[in-house]
This record gives structure tokens, C-alpha cells and sequence, in this order.
């Protein structure tokens, strides 16, 4: 009896382990060939929409990263759901008071695609202060599928995370903290409109260099040099090893420009206590820690 109440304690969430068959090259060259399927027009705020303007997008995008995180979301719902959002927001014009009916309907869309237990409407509708209505998110719902054709299987940033780490030789422990890093990374881009039009696959193999050489692991070994790892990853992805170097520096820079806004909404904000003598444009720090 004791061992059956054990069982009914633990977690309930089921989640299948990574199947290493898809870690191939096949599959890796296929996600290349579709991820430009799936990026939305980077022009899109000058030419489809009329009331919606960038820093709007950023707004909606943090709320809706708080809202992934409060519920424990798994890592690629955000991304995803950003991408569901972009792709919306090329085709057709939205007013800025149903923006944020937007976001929540793409975060439906999203958790119902990656969520074992996917988030409800009726959740969703508590975090818009109710200024959602179930019925209206259902409706968007629809609305966004006709638009995105029913295509939701976007290609993303995670998908090639875990590609470029199986090429990595470095040790299980570190690759899970590399991994995290680079997860928090794709989150952190996907809320700013400079990364857009970005291939995922750039974003994906950005973030892991970035979170590399933040977390000094160059120092273990010279083939996780800047230029050793930019030159391999570029060629895995088949992209100018300048523009993957151009794309780590912009996430670095946005990470730094997050951080200085931390630290000026430190006094109102719950941030993590982080010691005086690190330096903080240099050090991977979680994308939940910080007030973007």
C-alpha cells in the first residue's frame, strides 16, 4: 500500500527520452532545407501592419515569456509560439488591442504542440486579466490556423540545439549546462525584433557559441575557441562564418543591453542576488532572472 501512495506522488508528467536516430545528418540537412518554410517577413511593420509597432511585439513577447515561465512551459513553446506570432502578423493586419489576444492564442497553439498537458483557454484568459474571453481565444484560434495554413510544425532554434551539442566533445554534466545557457539564449532572441528574419539554425548555433565562450569552456579545450567552434558550426550549418560571428556578437549585445536593464529596475524588480566582483557582460545569466 505505502509503495502505491510512493507511485501516486511523483511527478505525473510522462516525456519520451531523445531518440539519438534523429540526431543525424539526414535529419539535420532536412530541418535546414524547411526552416526557411517558416521565417516570417521581416518587413512586416512596414508593410502589412498599420497599428503595431515594434516595441509592442516586445511588450507582448515579455508577457508572454512570463507567463511560459510561470506555468513551466517546456523550453520551446515561447519560440514557437513567437514564431506562430510573426508568421500571423506578416500576412494580416491586427489592431493593437487584439495584440495581446494574439499572443495568448499563439501560446495555445504552441503548448498544444509541445505540452504533454497543454495549457487551457481558460487559463490563459486569467493571465489577460480577463480581458480575454475563452470564446474569443477559440476563435482566434482558428483564425491563426487558416492564416498559417495549418502548418505548425516550424522549425525552431531548439530543434538544432541538440544537434550541435551531439557534435560537441564535451562532458554530459557540461553539456547540460551548455544546453540551458543556450536555451535561455534562443528565449532572449525571440522576444527582440532584430532576430526576426534570422534562420533558426543561425539563432540555434549563435546561442551555442555564445554560451561556450560565457561559460570559458574554451580554456578546456582549443577546439572551443571562438574561431575553432564558429568555422565548425558554420560549415554544419552552411553559413559564412562571419555572419554566424555577427549573429553571436548581436546576442551578446542584447544580453548585455538586458542586463543593464535589470540592473536599473533591480530596486522593483525580483532579481537574483549576483556577486559585485563578476562581470556581468561576460557571464551566461538565465533570461528568468532578468526583467526584459
Amino acid at each position: 500500500m505505502e509503495d502505491q501512495l510512493l507511485c501516486c506522488e511523483v511527478d505525473s508528467i510522462r516525456r519520451a527520452y531523445q531518440d539519438v536516430n534523429l540526431l543525424n545528418d539526414r535529419v539535420l540537412h532536412t530541418m535546414l532545407k524547411a526552416e526557411e518554410n517558416y521565417l516570417p517577413s521581416p518587413n512586416y511593420f512596414k508593410c502589412v501592419q498599420k497599428e503595431i509597432v515594434p516595441k509592442m511585439r516586445k511588450i507582448v513577447a515579455t508577457w508572454m515569456l512570463e507567463v511560459c515561465e510561470e506555468q513551466k512551459c517546456e523550453e520551446e513553446v515561447f519560440p514557437l509560439a513567437m514564431n506562430y506570432l510573426d508568421r500571423f502578423l506578416s500576412v494580416e493586419a491586427t489592431r493593437k488591442t487584439r495584440l495581446q489576444l494574439l499572443g495568448a492564442t499563439c501560446m495555445f497553439l504552441a503548448s498544444k504542440m509541445k505540452e504533454t498537458v497543454p495549457l487551457t483557454a481558460e487559463k490563459l484568459c486569467i493571465y489577460t486579466d480577463n480581458s480575454v474571453q475563452p470564446g474569443e481565444l477559440l476563435q482566434m484560434e482558428l483564425l491563426v490556423l487558416n492564416k498559417l495554413k495549418w502548418d505548425l510544425a516550424s522549425v525552431t532554434p531548439h530543434d538544432f540545439i541538440e544537434h550541435f551539442l551531439s557534435k560537441l566533445k564535451i562532458h554530459h554534466s557540461t553539456k547540460q549546462i551548455l544546453r540551458k545557457h543556450a536555451q535561455t539564449f534562443v528565449a532572449l532572441c525571440a522576444t527582440d525584433v532584430n532576430f526576426i528574419a534570422s534562420p533558426p539554425s543561425m539563432v540555434a548555433a549563435g546561442s551555442v557559441v555564445a554560451a561556450v565562450q560565457g561559460l570559458y569552456l574554451k580554456s578546456q579545450d582549443a577546439s572551443l575557441s571562438s574561431q575553432n567552434l564558429t568555422n565548425f558550426l558554420s560549415q554544419v550549418i552552411r553559413s559564412d562564418p562571419d555572419c554566424l560571428r555577427s549573429c553571436q556578437e548581436q546576442i551578446e549585445s542584447l544580453l548585455e543591453s538586458s542586463l543593464r536593464q535589470a540592473q536599473q529596475h533591480s530596486s522593483t524588480t525580483e532579481t537574483k542576488r549576483v556577486d559585485e566582483d563578476v562581470d556581468l557582460s561576460c557571464t551566461p545569466t538565465d533570461v528568468r532572472d532578468i526583467n526584459i
